[in-house]
């Protein structure tokens, strides 16, 4: 039996205190994770370090500090853990030249199979790519491009996928077909690791989520954990309304509100709590005898929502 082989229940992949730093920029700062089989999702705003987190447990990057390992072996530089990561880059440098076939048939081949043309066309078939096998990748459009990468990236059937932003440019058939194919995968017994900054992709897809911001591990857990977090959290709402003065007067006393203020001739609530103060809004302006004409969420960025989880 291969050496290389994971101890029984033992986690594939072990990030401790990993930094990753380039000159004065710190990318990675301190992160720790050791996600088993199944999908987890790395949440996070774009530059918040989810690529190079990736990049480091597919070994395409050394941490500045601390260690990264996969199957009890660092990953850089060693082609036996190559042979157990699938990596599907978030950008494009695919040659267009070459067909979809000859594209997953490079990746076969770095990989030494011993029957490569066999697993190019499950690779093919798995993303439903096996009828546009032998067009050129540059008439594919770009969902079609990225379950390209996909299917090269598993073509040598590894046990662990790395998977950057790999929803960008599918189209919502294709999007529904990538998240059950992780999911079967997942329930395959693989460790599938995938990268987004859209709170959706995730919820849809992922057991387990890693929030990333600014190179920190903001927040971990299973998304309704996360959801949590988030939704109580304290929001700004801006109103306009028959009477600003006298709904503010009514808002200020209760224990729901953090602060009233009037911002470019609309009332600004900071609520300190979500799910109270949007069910209690309503009675309240009747009360007061206060028409609301417009209740718009002032802080719904997802920079906003991360900042947050930072900042706790």
């Amino acid at each position: 039996m291969s050496t290389f082989a994971a101890r029984e229940g033992a986690p594939r992949v072990v990030l401790a205190n990993v930094s990753r730093w380039y000159g004065n920029v710190v990318a990675v700062n301190d992160v720790s994770f050791s996600p088993g089989p199944g999908v987890t999702g790395l949440l996070g705003p774009n530059g918040a370090g989810k690529s190079t987190l990736l990049h480091l447990i597919a070994g395409l990057l050394r941490p500045s500090a601390g260690t990264v390992t996969v199957d009890g072996r660092p990953p850089y530089g060693d082609p036996e853990v190559f042979r157990r990561v699938g990596l599907v880059p978030e950008r494009e440098a695919i040659p267009g030249f070459l067909t979809g076939r000859e594209f997953v048939r490079l990746n076969a081949d770095l990989q030494g199979l011993p029957a490569p043309a066999a697993a190019v066309d499950r690779a093919l078939a798995i993303v439903e790519l096996a009828g546009a096998a032998d067009r050129s990748l540059a008439t594919y459009s770009k969902g079609m491009r990225q379950r390209a990468k996909v299917a090269a990236a598993l073509v040598h059937d590894p046990p662990i996928l790395v998977l950057d932003e790999p929803f960008n440019g599918m189209d919502p058939r294709q999007r529904l077909h990538m998240m059950d194919l992780l999911g079967a995968l997942a329930d395959a017994g693989r460790t599938i690791l995938f990268s987004s900054h859209i709170l959706e992709e995730v919820e849809r897809v992922a057991e387990r989520v890693l929030v990333v911001v600014a190179g920190r591990l903001a927040a971990s857990g299973d998304f309704r954990e996360i959801r949590r977090l988030m939704a109580d959290r304290p929001h700004a709402f801006r109103l306009r309304t028959s009477d600003d003065r006298s709904l503010a007067a009514a808002l200020v006393a209760r224990p729901t509100v953090a602060g009233v203020a009037v911002e470019d001739d609309r009332l600004v609530v900071h609520a300190a709590d979500y799910a109270r103060f949007t069910g209690d809004l309503a009675g309240i302006a009747r009360d007061a005898g206060v028409s609301i004409f417009e209740l718009i969420p002032a802080d719904e960025s997802l920079e906003s929502v991360f900042a947050y989880l930072v900042r706790r």
